[in-house]
């Protein structure tokens, strides 16, 4: 059975490496052993390349056996257990036993019935090329049940260890057939949140679980550290970039990181640029007790790097580093003269500054945290620099596809627009985009799926509506004025930042997380960094559909650190801005634009 479709790679993939799986199940005698292909794991972009599911001969019960293939014939490993398996690998991979072992961790957490009994599932590296002869240097690593390897030469071994998992009795296929139909009909516990998982992290409670390139990223990172560490007398600085899309683990990343090096006793900080997303790790971190005080400080913002010394930190985690900012233009030739680019202060504060970025993110005018300028600046610095790139998408239901529907939508991919429909026809595609006539429909739409599916619900716009102060009534409570008016559907924005809020309205900063912010109808500085299950996002006049393209309308958005910007740069910025907004959400958007004309086209693209 197969889980998903599959692109024309994934099918040379297979016909190179499933005969090779097969020859192994029948000279095992597992012929009528269930194999389900490209099994999708929960809430990710990745899928097993084979699940064999069958009945534990000891024990009766089902019985899974995770499987990755590979066709690599000669791997090597580098450093900190990565691999590389050709000359011209730009960059490692996971160690097979390694990416199969986080495989089966990720199932036992996301799939509650595999919890209850981890011991049902197993994990197993197959490459069936490969053979261990004098250069192999893989062994150099800790198997468990989760994380075992064989090559070629090893195939009585695969056989076996197969037979000791899988009952070979013929009278037993109904049985893995049912251990089969279970598999996918196990319902996956609700998505983690980034924010309250981190604060597990940190408490040492709890940690996530980085697969495929999050772990590389991860590892690559703690080689540049380690190898910092032991260069003497002077060690070299090294700067590590982490590119990746909405949702692709960047912050997961940062947040295992900075745990890790907290338990090392390491002198690391984490610094965004976005105070809504400072001072929610800070809260959430801190919340019910479960924090330490001293936690706030390691969150910190860019701008607070001017004056630190030389390598002052071990590390400096710059999460959300498309947010940096350039030298202001409007300061005096002297003030420009000796101000120093933000990048290069924050490379200046650590012996290993990490970036992690995204190019679609960038939002406003001065926002300088591209991959190319901090490459740049860490060279011009003498500084060796490491990239890494993420590929996967984790939020939106880890779908690459509704990545990819987003991009063509917005006119940030070569390909043209195209409806969900078209793009997700005949895939197991779960992710859910829909289209309001109405914003009262968007609402109801989002209520619904919330109450319905469960999880938390926001509706975000485009800053096309002024943001007035909160108004108060006579002798009474101050209140935030419905400044947001669609044909009567009447809502407020958020809490200005830094404004103390109403009662029962959170601040700014929390909008995102507090099960209070639903009233209020978010913006792009409140959203950017968060996730919530439910998105609705509504499109603002800044941003319309003229004779099928996309036309920015600088006079009809209200940011002023925007609308000033030359047309071409206003209209880019704008549609990164509604980028990141349609990339919120982890089970489903709901669409809607004031503008009719634009609304008609969402209306097709969302159908």
């Amino acid at each position: 059975m197969i889980g998903s479709s599959v692109s024309p790679g994934e099918y040379v993939s297979w016909k190179n490496s499933l005969p090779a799986l097969f020859d192994v199940l029948v000279a095992a005698g597992l012929q009528h052993a269930q194999v389900a292909l490209e099994f999708r794991l929960p809430y990710s972009p990745y899928r097993i390349d084979a699940v064999i599911c069958g009945t534990h001969p000891a024990t009766g019960k089902s019985s899974y056996v995770v499987v990755e293939l590979k066709q690599w014939e000669e791997p090597r490993l580098t450093g900190n257990q990565l691999v590389q398996f050709a000359d011209n690998d730009s960059q490692p991979k996971l160690h097979p036993a390694e990416q199969v072992r986080r495989y089966c961790r990720h199932m036992l957490d996301f799939f509650p019935d595999l919890t209850r009994t981890p011991d049902q599932v197993k994990g197993m590296a197959y490459l069936h090329n490969a053979q261990r002869d004098a250069k192999w240097d893989l062994d150099h690593f800790d198997y468990d049940d989760f994380g075992q390897l064989y090559t070629a030469d090893q195939v009585n071994d695969f056989i076996a260890d197969l037979q000791e998992l899988l009952d070979t009795d013929p009278g037993t296929e109904g049985l893995a057939q049912q251990a089969a139909a279970n598999l996918y009909s196990f319902r996956p516990s609700p998505a983690r949140n980034l924010l309250t998982t981190a604060a597990a992290a940190l408490a040492d409670r709890d940690s996530f679980v980085l697969l495929d390139d999050q772990e590389v990223a991860f590892k690559l990172i703690c080689s540049a550290i380690e190898e910092t560490a032991e260069a003497k007398p002077e060690p070299s600085k090294k700067v590590v970039v982490v590119r990746g899309g909405p949702g692709s683990g960047k912050s997961a990343i940062a947040m295992t990181l900075l745990a890790a090096l907290a338990r090392q006793n390491k002198k690391a900080l984490h610094a965004t640029g976005s105070k809504a997303f400072t001072e929610t790790l800070r809260a959430v971190i801190n919340q019910d007790g479960a924090g330490d005080d001293r936690l706030d400080r390691i969150f910190t913002y860019f701008n607070e790097y001017k004056s630190t010394p030389t390598n002052a930190l071990d590390v400096l985690i710059c999460d959300e580093a498309h947010r940096i900012r350039g030298i202001p233009e409007n300061i005096s030739p002297g003030a420009r003269a000796k101000a120093r680019d933000q990048i290069a202060e924050l490379i200046n504060a650590a012996k290993v500054p990490v970036f992690l970025l995204d190019d679609h993110q960038v939002i406003r005018p001065g926002e300088i945290g591209t991959p190319r300028h901090v490459v740049d600046i860490a060279h011009r610095k003498g500084c060796e620099v490491i990239e890494v790139d993420l590929e996967g998408q984790f939020r939106c239901g880890g779908s690459p596809r509704y990545d990819e529907w987003v991009r063509r939508l917005l006119g940030l991919s070569d390909e043209a627009p195209v409806t969900w429909s078209d793009l997700t026809r005949n895939t197991d595609e779960e992710y859910s985009v829909a289209f309001a006539p109405t914003p009262h429909a968007l609402e109801a739409w989002l209520r619904r799926h919330a109450k319905t599916f469960e999880g938390t619900a926001r509706i975000a716009a485009g800053f096309c509506w002024d943001w007035t102060e909160p108004a108060r009534q006579a002798d009474g409570p101050s209140y935030l004025v419905n400044d947001i008016d669609i044909h009567g559907w009447r809502r407020p924005w958020n809490t200005k930042p830094g404004e103390r809020p109403p009662d029962d309205v959170p601040p700014a900063s929390l909008w995102a997380t507090d099960p209070r912010g639903f009233g209020q109808v978010g913006c792009v500085y409140t959203a950017q960094g968060f996730e919530y299950d439910w998105a609705g996002v509504i499109f603002g006049e800044d941003l319309v559909i003229r004779a099928g393209r996309w036309m920015g309308q600088p006079g009809k958005s209200k940011d002023k650190a925007v609308n000033g910007a030359p047309r071409d740069v206003f209209e880019q910025l704008i549609k990164n801005t509604y980028k990141v907004l349609l990339t919120r959400g982890m089970q489903g958007v709901c669409l809607y634009s004031n503008d009719p004309e634009t609304n008609d086209f969402l209306a097709k693209m969302a159908s």
